[in-house]
């Protein structure tokens, strides 16, 4: 055999050279538990066996066709990142891990472990906020017989309106990666409907998007100051809208995407008969038909971790940069009532890591461009800071604020125990701006009362002001403080997926009809 050798290399004569391949992807295996470890003593109950058995586990092919890979496939620990949140955004999952081992001949086999909830849900919602309660009484399957597939019939009462609702979602529908979502609402001030049927950009990867969405709107609205009700409008809102979106995937980290569409908003406004709130000012009707074009930017930049908003679950946070601009051309050649430009921006980015310390930072941009200027033009900026400070303590802070200009009627800015400022009556204050400040103390702990909920506390402080440019001096609607605390309840063996947050909030500022203390009950996304 005769050794050929150059400067940098050396290559045997009459060997085969084999460059180096990246290895393929072998075997796929799928495990889905049930809803309770069996093998964990503290799971082998009577209660708990009676569960899994009743329990019909997420059929297989449904795990399977949420892979962003298959046998055969080039190995990307990406794909496989990507896969398990994808997966972890299912409500009938409680976590997922998607691993890779050694196969035979240099393949790369992967295992999926998922594990899932309860999914069929009676629902008896009871909650209090800004004074007013909320009921609600119904029931929701989010995993029919395992296909993934939800189904819902509520009738909830708040101090809006009455509402009986049925709704029907499928991300996958028939093993594809079309998405159907239809609801209907039968209300006690009118009714509302909403239809998507769409394939959307489901993962970083995808190279093509599409889609319709269809939404009917018909209800009374409130105005509000100090809580009180101080006029009423009818909203009739016909939402239609056509889009196709394009891909290169991702490449480098990022994924560019451009969408272009066809919309049509039509908003009608009118009076309330025989009500007993004059309604002084009706907002303008207007119809707006156009074309758009849409460009985001996005990052593959996540980070897995616990005790953040959650407790003791995983979460998939995203700290990167995601960027997303619309522009509209409404003219009246498209039927629409006036020329306009629609401009809608969206952008989003993180600092730090889950380790010690991260902001998330976003703000959001919309307005119309008419003649005369700008009409509803609404800017929104926000800062959400956490600090580690121990596997079981969270310091969290943050900062928002919403400027309006020459905004539509229909368009309010409230600010009260609903959305932030938990120690007053529901949307207190209105006006054109808004500022929020939340400090809040987490406290995080491994109770796990009867293996069925995560307990947490909190302590915190909030700041803030909504009110009008066009007010004559600051003392019209002055800034508002509160302190308080809760304890946090996290379902983890039911398809909620929310936590509940049991507050008692007490105002430090106001005026003499505030109750001194606010007790609260909400359910919400995270902490």
């Amino acid at each position: 055999m005769v050794i050929l050798t150059t400067s940098s290399t050396s290559i045997a004569v009459g060997t085969e050279f084999k460059p180096e391949v990246p290895p393929v992807i072998g075997k796929v295996s799928i495990v889905n538990d049930n809803i309770f470890d069996l093998s964990d003593p503290a799971e082998d109950r009577a209660l708990y066996r009676f569960a899994n058995r009743v329990h019909l586990t997420t059929k297989k092919d449904v795990i399977r066709q949420q892979l962003l890979f298959r046998p055969g496939d080039e190995f990307s620990q990406q794909a496989l990142d990507e896969s398990e949140r994808i997966l972890r955004t299912n409500r009938y999952i409680q976590d997922v891990t998607v691993k890779a081992v050694d196969g035979p001949d240099g393949a790369v086999n992967v295992e999926v472990e998922t594990s899932d909830v309860w999914t069929l849900m009676p629902k008896i919602a009871l909650s209090r906020s800004g004074g007013q309660n909320k009921t609600g009484i119904g029931i929701k399957e989010m995993n029919l017989l395992g296909t993934g597939m939800a189904v819902e019939m509520l009738y909830k009462s708040d101090v809006d309106r009455d509402s009986l609702r049925l709704k029907f979602a499928d991300r996958n529908v028939r093993g594809s990666w079309y998405a159907l979502r239809a609801q209907y609402a039968d209300n006690s001030d009118g009714s509302s409907g909403l239809l998507v049927i769409e394939k959307p950009f489901y993962s970083l990867r995808s190279t093509a998007a599409h889609g319709i969405i269809v939404e009917n709107d018909d209800r009374v609205e409130s105005r509000y100051q100090r809580g009180e009700i101080t006029d009423q409008f009818r909203h009739e809102k016909q939402y239609r809208e056509l889009y196709i979106g394009t891909s290169a995937g991702l490449v480098d980290g990022w994924s560019r995407r451009l969408v272009v569409g066809f919309a049509s908003d039509r908003r009608r406004f009118s009076a309330v008969p025989q009500s007993e709130y004059n309604s002084s000012i009706i907002p303008e009707s207007r119809d707006l038909k156009y074309p758009f074009f849409a460009y985001e930017l996005l990052q593959d930049k996540y980070e897995k971790s616990k005790n953040y908003d959650q407790i003791s679950r995983t979460e998939d946070r995203f700290v990167g940069t995601r960027i997303n601009a619309r522009v509209g051309l409404s003219s009246p050649i498209f039927s629409s009532d006036r020329d306009a430009v629609i401009l809608n921006l969206n952008a989003q980015t993180g600092l730090g890591n889950s380790d010690s310390n991260s902001l998330l930072l976003s703000t959001a941009f919309g307005t119309r461009w008419e003649r005369g200027g700008t009409k509803n033009l609404l800017l929104d900026v926000g800062a959400r800071f956490y600090r580690r400070q121990s596997d079981h303590r969270m310091f969290f802070a943050s900062m928002s604020a919403t400027l309006g200009s020459d905004l539509d009627g229909e368009q309010q800015i409230w600010l009260g125990g609903s959305n932030g400022l938990r120690g007053y009556p529901l949307r207190y204050q209105s006006g054109d701006r808004r500022v929020l400040l939340t400090l809040e103390q987490r406290f995080y702990t491994d109770w796990y009362p009867f293996r069925l909920f995560r307990m947490g506390a909190a302590v915190f402080f909030d700041a803030g002001r909504a009110w009008s440019s066009r007010s004559e001096g600051n003392d019209v609607n002055p800034i508002l403080r509160d302190v308080g605390f809760g304890l946090r309840i996290g379902s983890t063996r039911s398809g909620t997926g929310r936590m509940t947050h049991i507050d008692f909030a007490f105002p430090l500022d106001g005026d003499s009809g505030i109750e001194n203390v606010q007790f609260l009950i909400q359910t919400r996304k995270g902490f």
